[in-house]
């Protein structure tokens, strides 16, 4: 079975090719971004030393700032190891910009479940009191078109005159519907604008930077946040998020990340800023790593007569593949085998667990250098079906190459 897997991969790496130099070309587009906001904004290695207690002064902290903001063509950005994770990134945007009586609507239908907690909207949730509903802000969604496409035609009804932001989410999250490229973004953002030109448009960036030459602001987004474990950290960066956008609301998300007087003035960096720089600079680079396994892995599993989502060819604008199982047995296996092809933790066997967040189970897999980290090779998912696996990342393409022959070849021996 060994030799039949290799076969297999081989053959599908072949078959994709021509979409490779494609992406090889905007990764060149993107580091030539990247480069151009580390000349302008003069890094040097001052800009590398940290400071402590209150942070006062840090120009380092500043600088980051900057290079952030020049990237996703943003007047401002906050990027802050202080951002536990990209769900408390996108909280502090939320709750920095709503106020009581508020309505914010969310674009693409439900957002994922870790979201929904956020929002309150969740069935017996039982944090509500301190979620947004919870503290009077006011909740509508747009439903998807066959539980798959954004309602273009219907968005314009939602958008109440109480309408302060609508929520994109770029990636889907557990779900099928489809990722929103930055085409999709604009579409939107023109429909909102022209409704109302005062509503702000808040991007979920989530999975998405790099994939794409343009970013969500480029096109009209007045905010977007991300975490920095996924794939503006290139893989080195410990912890932290970051938001960019419209001065004015990035100060708000500041402040409530802080406090009012302080906003993005103070909190030492514990000498991450480095770091963050530096993942930053080889994000493009390690984003289309990943985003060749993604396109491997699709075509392997479609060749083997499984549903990938995207497909292969389909057009990216996110990093997540989606391959759908027959039964809950065969995604223990791709998950027991992403696993024990990672370089950390390789002879531990994934189990289904409950996950703070979520409403069932989930099987995670992910032997990585930073916890949680999904631009590291990794893949999970709910154990319901239609017992969907959502893997990402991969810091190398050949490591998810290698790992891809080691799944086909168990899948193959097990049935």
């Amino acid at each position: 079975m060994k030799q039949k897997a290799i076969e297999i991969v081989e053959k599908a790496q072949n078959s994709v090719r021509d979409i490779f130099d494609k992406l090889d070309e905007i990764n060149e587009y993107n580091q030539e971004k990247v480069l151009k906001a580390f000349y302008d904004n003069k890094i040097g290695e001052e800009h590398f030393y940290t400071v402590t207690g209150y942070g006062h002064d840090d120009i380092g902290r500043e600088a980051l700032d900057n290079v952030f903001a020049h990237v996703f063509k943003a007047e401002s950005a906050i990027v802050r190891p202080h951002f536990v994770s990209g769900s408390h990134t996108i909280a502090c945007a939320l709750f920095g910009v709503l106020r009581h009586g508020d309505r914010l609507v969310s674009i693409a239908g439900a957002p994922y479940d870790t979201m929904q907690q956020i929002i309150g909207c969740r069935e017996g949730c039982d944090d509500f009191d301190t979620s947004l509903m919870g503290h009077g802000v006011k909740y509508s969604e747009v439903p998807l078109k066959d539980g798959i496409e954004v309602d273009y035609e219907n968005i314009e009804k939602y958008l109440l005159p109480d309408t302060k932001m609508v929520l994109i989410q770029r990636s889907r999250g557990y779900s099928l519907r489809k990722p929103l490229n930055i085409d999709d973004i604009e579409k939107i953002i023109k429909i909102v604008k022209a409704k109302n030109p005062e509503i702000c448009c808040f991007v979920d960036n989530c999975y998405g930077e790099f994939v794409e030459k343009k970013e969500p602001v480029e096109v009209g987004a007045d905010l977007i946040a991300g975490s920095l474990i996924k794939n503006p950290g290139g893989g080195m960066v410990e912890a932290g998020g970051y938001i960019a956008g419209k001065k004015k609301y990035v100060d708000m998300a500041a402040r409530r990340l802080t406090a009012p007087g302080v906003g993005s003035e103070g909190g030492a960096m514990f000498n991450q800023t480095r770091v963050m720089l530096q993942g930053f600079f080889i994000a493009p680079n390690v984003t289309m790593n990943a985003l060749k396994g993604a396109v491997l892995a699709a075509k392997v599993f479609e060749d083997m007569g499984f549903v990938s989502f995207p497909s292969y060819s389909a057009r990216r604008t996110d990093l997540i593949q989606t391959i759908q199982f027959n039964n809950e047995k065969e995604q223990q296996i791709f998950c027991s085998m992403v696993q024990k092809y990672s370089p950390v933790e390789s002879y531990l066997t994934p189990i289904p667990d409950t996950v703070p967040g979520y409403d069932c189970n989930l099987l995670m897999a992910g032997g990585s250098f930073i916890e949680g980290s999904t631009i590291e090779l990794s893949a999970d998912g709910p154990t319901r079906e239609p017992w969907a696996i959502y893997m990402q990342g991969g810091l190398s393409y050949f490591h998810v190459k290698i790992a891809l022959k080691g799944i086909v070849e168990e899948l193959l021996t097990k049935f």
